[in-house]
């Protein structure tokens, strides 16, 4: 059988896959928690019988007519995608950090299919875990929860009321709690504005600015939703995104005044998923990458959570009434007719001096939901860091639980695990701050 062309790989999908050098690998990872032990020739066997529903697990790179293609792979090898190691002893939480960082230092094989799920058939604990790498050039955030939907969970048992799939976006009003933004359809020309936002500070040095080594270390935090989200409510109406910005913030604040950093601002950047949009306008979901950003200032200080909480309620305010996102999608689009501008504006927008943190934030399953039978305790994401930026955030829910995974360069930030505990703290200062107020 024939390989089937899908699509021509979009810019963003060109742009992640030129991020690949030899220290960065450009995948991201999901590591997902069981409470019991299963058995991955069963594992195999429930994601091969729904790949007709997973068009992402079946792409591979391709070439035609001198251009990068996605086709589908008519041959997808399981035993090569799902991979276990029986000899290894029980992992405690330590085993399971490296093993995950270790799936980082692996490339993807570009002739099959980019993704890669490695069962940890034991841990300390009793149960086992899965290790899912996924080429971020297939898929961002949103997708892959698709793709685990429709691949991965169980269904839910029929008659039981509940389904494990998440609530889909109504496409005329985006969630902007979760990075998202409204659907724009006739947008003031706002351009001069956003760009002088988005512009990248020449005078703010990036505490994570560094040549990144081929090493990865990772840490995971898993702070309550419920009590995030009401604490942001409780102020000035902000959300559950501005809640996370905060206590990252928080976090970075600790860490830094461990390391007697400048506790002066650090500029992030926050994707923004545009899939609701493109939904709206097109009349169906755009697979792969859809998705834009805005940055800002995020302010470490003051010490006090609920003030830094205010503070960035009222930045992210001023980005998503103006759309910053939609403006700058809509502007690299432009720029995408002249190629040598679109090179030269993703170089001057991924530099050290426009961002020096990436904090993304994706909604996860709400509904409880099990792999063959076991259920997920935990669900962490991880995304890749790229050249002078030694750092990434990854934020997803599940449940009632939102999870911080955060990515790191250990040769220039050695203690990840040290900011994570930071963050943690601060969540929790943030809680018991509104609590009183």
């Amino acid at each position: 059988m024939s390989p089937e062309p899908v699509r021509r790989l979009s810019d963003e999908d060109l742009s992640i896959l030129a991020l690949e050098s030899e220290t960065v690998a450009g995948h991201t990872c999901k590591v997902i928690l069981l409470d019991e032990r299963i058995d991955v020739t069963l594992l195999r066997a429930s994601i091969a019988s729904r790949l007709d529903r997973a068009l992402p697990l079946r792409l591979r790179l391709a070439e035609v007519d001198g251009e990068l293609w996605w086709e589908s792979d008519p041959e997808l090898d399981l035993d090569a995608h799902v991979v276990v190691d029986d000899d290894s002893e029980p992992l405690d939480a330590a085993g399971l950090r490296g093993a995950v960082a270790e799936a980082f230092r692996r490339r993807l094989d570009r002739s099959r299919p980019l993704w890669r799920i490695e069962l940890v058939p034991r841990l300390a604990d009793g149960g086992s875990a899965l290790i899912w790498s996924f080429h971020h050039a297939v898929a961002d955030g949103s997708t892959m929860m698709d793709v685990a939907q429709a691949a991965l969970w169980d269904a839910a048992p029929s008659g039981d009321g509940k389904s494990s799939r998440r609530s889909p976006a109504k496409p005329p009003k985006a969630r902007p709690d979760r990075g998202g933004a409204p659907r724009v359809s006739r947008v003031p020309l706002t351009g001069v504005r956003v760009a002088a936002r988005e512009v990248p500070n020449l005078w703010q040095r990036s505490p994570f600015d560094g040549h990144v080594d081929a090493q990865r270390s990772v840490a995971l935090v898993s702070v309550p939703l419920d009590a995030m989200r009401q604490a942001a409510r409780a102020t000035d109406g902000a959300t559950v995104n501005d809640a996370i910005l905060t206590v990252v913030a928080g976090g970075l604040r600790g860490w830094l005044e461990l390391h007697n950093g400048h506790l002066g601002s650090v500029r992030v950047k926050v994707p923004v998923s545009l899939h609701g949009i493109a939904t709206a306008e097109n009349g169906a979901s755009e697979a792969g990458n859809r998705d834009s950003f805005f940055c800002l200032d995020l302010p470490l200080n003051p010490a006090d959570p609920l003030a830094r909480l205010r503070a960035v309620r009222r930045a992210t305010r001023v980005r998503k009434e103006s759309h910053d996102a939609q403006q700058l999608d809509a502007f690299m689009r432009r720029l995408g007719r002249v190629p040598q501008l679109r090179r030269f504006a993703d170089r001057v927008l991924t530099g050290p001096r426009s961002f020096a943190v990436n904090v993304s934030n994706v909604r996860g399953p709400e509904p409880p939901v099990r792999v063959l039978g076991a259920t997920v305790t935990g669900l962490y994401s991880l995304a890749e860091i790229r050249e002078h930026h030694a750092l990434r955030i990854a934020v997803v829910s599940l449940g009632e639980r939102l999870n911080f995974g955060l990515t790191a360069d250990p040769t220039l930030l050695r203690d990840v695990d040290q900011l994570a505990d930071q963050i943690r703290a601060d969540a929790d200062a943030l809680v018991a701050r509104v609590q009183y107020v």
